[in-house]
């Protein structure tokens, strides 16, 4: 019992956080002011509770095993993206997995048209929140009118009783094309890179975390903008390496969901948190079984049609340890 207890609580020195696209989690309620008319009971995708509901412990199921098998607790931290509004993120956290864990989240509506935000989930336990604001990303069509799309979000608390700065990010997508869309990109990563400037304009040592959906690789300049700012990107190595991936697109793997952290994260003094490696969550549980999509991460929907998986993203996560 003795080393059961000793073994615990050298185990609360690790801690993971982590990243999920949880792919259009709507609620069944019809708002007028955004696109989700798909995403209801009687609309395209025939959108029920009972299938809200199962969508909502499969997604929890997942978040509670994130890092499980070395910090031996749910991640302290976790970002999400393509979340409908504050009450899926509630929803989410009083699910089944999720609920005796006791997560607090920090969500505001963002301007993107289909209805979709970022946020983040955290454990009181292990995070102490301070304040948070957000960055909106200014966007112009073709016309010169503005393009709506999700903001950033940046949280600031307590990591295991060391202050850190968060940034939750979901980039454009790429359904336009590559080259099409990629200045939208760059323009996002413009915008994180002034709000990072502007946290090292009064802490010039502040311990910063990005993640997010960028709908680009750790290869693709837009993402090298922020890694050439000071931050090292452990996803570079999972790429390069073995091109693991967290989603597919028409046959072909990419790794757009990744976690980036200031490079005094590698700094090992005492009491501080050291970064220690990072992963795809990809279990065998959670890959579609057979056919041509077989490997790929089972999905809700495959356009209109369910299949009553997880998410068309496999999450992120990294471990971060105190040094004693």
């Amino acid at each position: 019992m003795i080393d059961f207890l000793k073994r615990r609580l050298q185990n609360k020195n690790k801690t993971t956080i982590g990243f999920y696209n949880v792919e259009n989690l709507f609620d069944t309620l019809n708002n007028l002011t955004t696109f989700d008319d798909d995403y209801t009971p009687d609309g395209k995708n025939q959108w029920t509770d009972k299938r809200y509901t199962d969508k909502l412990k499969k997604l929890g199921s997942v978040i509670a095993q994130l890092g499980q098998n070395v910090s031996k607790f749910p991640p302290a931290i976790v970002g999400l993206v393509e979340v409908e509004n504050a009450r899926v993120v509630k929803d989410l956290v009083q699910s089944k997995y999720l609920k005796k864990h006791h997560y607090g989240f920090v969500h505001y509506d963002s301007p993107d048209e289909r209805g979709i935000d970022v946020a983040l989930i955290y454990n009181k336990q292990f995070f102490e929140y301070l304040g948070s604001k957000t960055h909106a990303v200014y966007l112009e069509n073709d016309e010169g009118e503005r393009d709506y799309t999700r903001d950033i979000l940046e949280v600031t608390g307590h990591l295991h009783g060391e202050m850190v700065h968060v940034f939750v990010n979901h980039w454009s997508s790429r359904r336009e094309g590559v080259e099409e869309s990629d200045p939208k990109r760059m323009i996002a990563a413009k915008t994180l890179k002034k709000g990072i400037e502007t946290i090292r304009d009064t802490n010039f040592n502040a311990k910063i975390i990005v993640m997010g959906d960028f709908n680009d690789d750790p290869t693709s300049k837009s993402v090298k903008l922020i890694e050439n700012e000071g931050f090292i990107n452990p996803m570079n190595s999972l790429w390069d390496k073995d091109h693991v991936g967290s989603l597919t697109y028409e046959g072909k793997w990419n790794l757009f969901d990744q976690i980036l952290f200031s490079k005094n994260f590698l700094e090992q003094n005492t009491g501080a948190l050291t970064f220690k490696h990072a992963e795809v969550f990809n279990k065998k549980w959670l890959k579609v079984f057979k056919g041509k999509l077989k490997g790929s991460p089972f999905r809700t929907y495959i356009g209109p049609w369910y299949q009553g998986g997880f998410s068309d993203h496999f999450p992120v996560y990294a471990f971060l340890e105190k040094e004693d």
